[in-house]
């Protein structure tokens, strides 16, 4: 079993425990906005479980993925609207 994973977040490495959301893995490193409103307004993580789509990121090329739903997988490329 692994015991950390190794992500890019914008293009910086991260490494977190195993198990964890994409949102929190996020957050852990020091990006707060996640996307933007139309108006432009930064957005982040709300709800916490994927109801409020404020947490939307790119994952692997991926568009408007919910990243509080989705746990973190070795080499992971997360872009989030910084």
């Amino acid at each position: 079993m692994i015991d950390d994973l190794h992500i890019r977040v914008n293009g910086r490495p991260v490494n977190i425990p195993a198990g964890t959301i994409v949102a929190a893995a996020i957050a852990t490193s020091g990006v707060s906005r996640f996307h933007r409103s139309v108006l432009g307004q930064p957005r982040g993580p709300l709800c916490g479980m994927g109801i409020c789509m404020e947490c939307r990121v790119t994952i692997n090329g991926r568009h408007h993925c919910r990243s509080c739903q989705i746990l973190c997988e070795e080499g992971m490329e997360v872009i989030s609207d910084e």
